[in-house]
């Protein structure tokens, strides 16, 4: 009886991670907006200390 669950959750782990590639790898073609980075510019000032 301990088998079948141990079979079974290491089963279920496998399908998950191969859920997970599969989404990281067709993701972007259907969710692009989800993939896609923020973009904002970003404008700070440096102040350099020169001797």
């Amino acid at each position: 009886m301990l088998w079948r669950l141990i079979k079974a959750v290491l089963v279920l782990t496998v399908f998950a991670a191969l859920a997970l590639i599969a989404y990281a790898y067709v993701g972007p073609i259907f969710f692009a907006e989800d993939f896609a980075p923020p973009v904002e510019q970003v404008t700070q000032p440096v102040t350099l200390e020169v001797e």
